[in-house]
């Protein structure tokens, strides 16, 4: 089964663009939105990384669940969750994916399949074991996607949700979004291997390195992943190796990046790989891209508008959704 895998159509290759360059534009704009201090909190964009998210949900079901992290935006858009309830979560209104008690780093949407993002390291790693196991145990075929940056690789959730999924052959996939720095430290500072992903051999586990900024790459890795999991073989962790083109969150200034080594990653931007990859095989032209840009930017200003226009949370509703059992 795991050796049939398709490849992506020309029109499957293109809503890959058009998902990872609404990724953008929606951070790019949220970035701006904070810096006028027209949304609340902090933020930690996800600019550098749309390769990920997009190739990892393109094989996602709506009833597949994925988990998230406090870096979450780019998940939650390539899921499915709306760029209009995210942003009116991010102005904290009550039309917000979580009704604004969630903000930034709390979005999600079940409706979907993706449950509100888990701020802490490491912290979904042993939710999404608990969610496979729910579906294996109810005889579905449906999969739990689980993503981390690799600083949580290092907590010991990693290994005791990695473990469990191992020994009962959960139907997961740990995608694991290595971009070099948990915060502003070096990987090699914390880690003795090449590879986090040849740490799962510990488990009984099957691992993949695999191009973080190159949609396809991700998007063929994740096909067989999925498949493994879909068939009863059990979890994979892809290892996505990528890189942040922005700060940790706002307030990081950039110190520990020498300007040579943001070049040498910029040049390989997931988004314009992909544009130049449609290009070169006739599968849209430069007035295709443009259009794509031109929708895309008014989907975002659609969801700035509905944000702004849409109404504060009323006191009463403090208690409300303050507990949420999940059915799987």
């Amino acid at each position: 089964m795991t050796d049939s895998i398709k490849t992506p159509t020309s029109n499957e290759k293109t809503a890959m663009y058009r998902q990872m360059l609404l990724i953008r534009r929606f951070e790019e704009r949220c970035n701006q939105l904070y810096m006028r201090g027209e949304i609340p909190s902090t933020l930690h964009l996800y600019v550098g990384q749309e390769a990920v998210a997009t190739g990892v949900c393109a094989h996602l079901r709506t009833d597949d669940y994925i988990t998230s992290t406090h870096r979450p935006h780019g998940h939650a858009l390539a899921k499915g969750v709306s760029a209009r309830s995210i942003m009116a979560e991010l102005y904290a209104k009550s039309t917000g994916c979580c009704k604004a008690k969630g903000g930034s780093m709390h979005v999600g949407d079940m409706d979907v399949g993706m449950l509100p993002a888990i701020a802490i390291v490491g912290g979904g790693i042993p939710i999404a074991a608990g969610l496979a196991l729910g579906f294996k145990r109810k005889g579905s075929d449906r999969v739990a996607a689980c993503f981390f940056g690799e600083g949580a690789a290092n907590e010991g959730a990693f290994h005791e949700g990695l473990n469990m999924a191992a020994i009962w052959d959960l139907p997961v996939i740990y995608v694991c979004e290595n971009n070099l720095y948990a915060a502003s430290t070096p990987v090699g500072v914390t880690f003795k291997i090449e590879n986090i992903a040849d740490r799962v051999a510990a488990y009984g586990m099957a691992g993949e390195v695999v191009d973080g900024n190159d949609v396809l790459a991700v998007y063929e890795a994740m096909g067989r992943a999925v498949a493994r999991a879909r068939a009863g073989e059990g979890p994979t962790l892809l290892e996505c190796k990528t890189y942040r083109q922005v700060g940790h969150s706002r307030s990081d200034p950039l110190t520990y990046r020498t300007k040579e080594e943001e070049k040498w990653w910029k040049e390989r931007d997931p988004i314009e790989r992909l544009g130049e990859r449609l290009l070169a095989e006739g599968v849209t032209n430069q007035a295709g891209l443009d259009a794509i840009e031109a929708d895309v930017t008014a989907e975002v200003d659609d969801a700035v508008a509905f944000a702004k226009a849409s109404p504060d949370p009323d006191p009463t509703e403090a208690l409300q959704h303050v507990f949420y059992g999940v059915e799987v």
